[in-house]
């Protein structure tokens, strides 16, 4: 394979995700990696549409993408942009994406949840080694949350529910903080949403959860910050560590605290402050309802595992 110059995008219920990549044979180097905070499902996704300022935003963003990528000198042909949970979810998310093919030349592929799975599982085994040991892999996205059973060579069981943390937002956050009766009524309603999980959780036994990007990129961030200097729990760039008492810790300083106040946790950035508490409920609920013993994170997800897909197939 020739050394190319390529570009993933990932168009986020929540976030706009950007790859701009050099591939050769021996793998790929990032040149620009960027997340634009678009929540084009604020407002509309619970309703099924993507309101008309997020379109706006959407598009917005779009262009200032489409201006790095002739930066970069990034050919429309070598650029893949996956759309997800809100453009196959919302009524006029095809509209939205028709809009964006128009104004930018980029063709846009809206992938079912199995695809997107198979994307995430590919990109967390990128990032680490699962190894032999059956592992839960977990991408909590702002329309979707992806389920991966698997180890490093094969998927087991692959799931997408339409749980992600925007629709949690609308419908179990209704003051900030959030109450305990709120965080217990959205534990009963992913109990029943998640109920076909615990058979699949119980033949396969994964006792290690994978979790990917986003949200798991600020749990270790600031997890990170509690640690003095050099004992950082980070093993790579694109690896990291958290047991059950550090994630509980971070936990209890995250879900009772207003926007303000976790805005003021070391380690948090404003982008994930609004939806951090009912990710950290789920990732909670997730890690008691099915017995998990140890948290892995990837820095790597959905773009990234889209990439070395690509590369596999020799880029076509």
């Amino acid at each position: 394979m020739l050394q190319q110059r390529v570009a993933v995008i990932d168009l986020g219920t929540n976030t706009f995700h950007v790859l701009i990549a050099e591939v050769s044979e021996l793998g790929f180097q990032k040149l620009y990696s960027e997340k634009i905070p678009v929540r084009i499902g604020q407002g509309g996704i619970s309703e099924g549409m993507i309101t008309e300022e997020a379109q706006e935003r959407a598009l917005e963003a779009i262009t200032n993408i489409h201006q790095t990528l002739q930066q970069y000198k990034v050919p429309n042909n070598k650029t893949w942009v996956v759309a997800t949970s809100a453009f196959r979810s919302a009524k006029n998310g095809k509209a939205l994406a028709e809009e964006i093919e128009k104004q930018t030349g980029f063709s846009i592929q809206i992938i079912n949840g199995d695809k997107e799975a198979e994307y995430i599982y590919q990109g967390a085994k990128t990032a680490l080694d699962i190894g032999n040991t059956t592992s839960l892999i977990m991408d909590i996205g702002g329309g979707s949350v992806e389920f991966i059973i698997a180890n490093q060579k094969k998927i087991f069981w692959k799931k997408s529910f339409e749980i992600g943390g925007q629709r949690l937002m609308d419908q179990f956050m209704r003051t900030d903080p959030i109450t305990e009766l709120d965080i217990q009524r959205m534990n009963i309603f992913l109990e029943e949403k998640l109920w076909g999980m615990s058979e699949v959780m119980f033949n396969y036994s994964p006792k290690v959860l994978v979790g990917c990007s986003g949200t798991f990129d600020t749990l270790a961030e600031i997890n990170d910050k509690r640690y003095p200097e050099g004992e950082s729990l980070r093993l790579s760039s694109t690896e990291a560590e958290m047991d059950l008492d550090d994630f509980h810790e971070v936990y209890q300083a995250l879900v009772w605290k207003n926007r303000d106040q976790r805005l003021k946790v070391p380690g948090m950035i404003e982008m994930r402050a609004d939806m951090i508490v009912v990710a950290v409920c789920l990732v909670r609920f997730v890690l008691d309802r099915y017995d998990l013993d140890r948290i892995r994170m990837s820095t790597y997800s959905l773009k990234e595992g889209f990439l070395s897909k690509k590369m596999e197939e020799d880029l076509d």
